[in-house]
């Protein structure tokens, strides 16, 4: 308990000096910018205690928890083989991404809600991960029906193609997997991407996912 409480604290006292320094806009853009750049376990982690912290401070803005939600449920997909240590970081990904959800209007904000799902679905799919066997048949088809309705609502989302290729390339043949479908999808996926560009602080993640995904494919 002490660690726990020390470890807090630290962490407030780096978002407090933080929040001195910047405000939450340029805090939120300069987090997304490393986001480009995290690669491992400990990157995730930092910029999701980061985008928490940006998310308190600016607790109607949608792609704070977006954002949020998404390291922690990047992380739970990290430690896809060591799942003891997903839970935390999935219960809390679900939390802040349906938090970003109710900061959405369904009926107009379309695009944002289709990448809502994408971590929706990525949420449901790091439970999974936690014990296939146990939670297999619970979380993997909410994960599979958040893709495709990701897909419903903009189908020229390049995250959407993505993780909807991902479940082409990791569903066994027996069950509907097809490793030739999933190229053509994660090549149709970067192409999005390259199209689409880093663009500010709307969600463009997703290409160093897609580029890894095909060297296993060649």
């Amino acid at each position: 308990m002490k660690k726990v409480l020390i470890m807090t604290m630290a962490i407030g006292m780096i978002l407090t000096a933080s929040l001195a320094q910047d405000n939450p806009d340029q805090q939120l853009q300069a987090a997304v910018a490393r986001l480009g750049k995290a690669t491992a376990v400990k990157d995730y982690r930092q910029l999701a205690i980061d985008f928490a912290g940006i998310a308190a401070q600016q607790k109607n803005n949608w792609l704070s928890w977006y954002y949020a939600a998404f390291c922690n449920a990047k992380t739970g997909w990290l430690y896809e083989n060591d799942g003891e240590r997903i839970e935390p970081f999935a219960n809390l990904a679900d939390e802040q991404i349906k938090k970003s959800l109710s900061l959405l209007d369904t009926a107009t904000q379309k695009k944002e809600l289709s990448e809502v799902y994408c971590v929706l679905s990525m949420v449901n799919r790091a439970k999974v991960f936690i014990n296939p066997m146990t939670y297999g048949r619970q979380y993997g088809p909410v994960a599979g029906q958040y893709v495709q309705k990701a897909l419903a609502l903009d189908a020229t989302n390049p995250r959407a193609v993505y993780l909807a290729g991902w479940e082409k390339y990791a569903t066994p043949k027996m069950w509907g997997g097809d490793k030739k479908k999933a190229k053509e999808l994660l090549e149709q996926s970067l192409q999005q991407l390259n199209a689409q560009g880093a663009a500010g602080t709307a969600p463009h993640w997703g290409k160093q996912e897609v580029e890894a995904l095909l060297k296993k494919l060649k």
